[in-house]
């Protein structure tokens, strides 16, 4: 479990250090997952690099532990909204605006995605 959350950890500050290296307008973490799936679709491939974290599915189990326990990664975040509670106030209605178109364009991105996936298997299965 610890080589997989350090491979992990590799692949997120390998993103950080890209994207700060390169000045990308990207979160670090985002590219860091990138190259994370890479690695993993990779192993799929080769039989050579299922060896260390990514043997028997360790990776993966490591990261259904973590999602068990994601709650706790907010407590710190909600402890800096709370002391900050005065800008809270003071940019409330900048704060719901943003919330609310954020939350509108995920969810046009989500069924956009889902439409292609649901296209490009219908296609697949149409070849076969």
């Amino acid at each position: 479990m610890i080589a997989s959350l350090s491979l992990i950890l590799l692949c997120q500050l390998a993103g950080e250090a890209i994207v700060r290296g390169l000045n990308l307008p990207m979160p670090g973490p985002v590219l860091g997952l990138s190259f994370l799936l890479l690695l993993l679709l990779t192993r799929d491939r080769y039989a050579g690099l299922r060896r260390g974290p990514l043997h028997n599915d360790a990776v993966e189990s490591t990261g259904r532990g973590l999602l068990a326990h994601l709650s706790l990664l907010f407590i710190p975040a909600g402890v800096g909204v709370v002391q900050r509670l005065d800008l809270v106030v003071e940019h409330g209605v900048g704060i719901l605006l943003t919330l609310a178109a954020s939350v509108v364009v995920t969810l046009l991105v989500t069924v956009a995605t889902f439409l292609a996936v649901s296209h490009l298997l219908a296609r697949r299965q149409a070849k076969q």
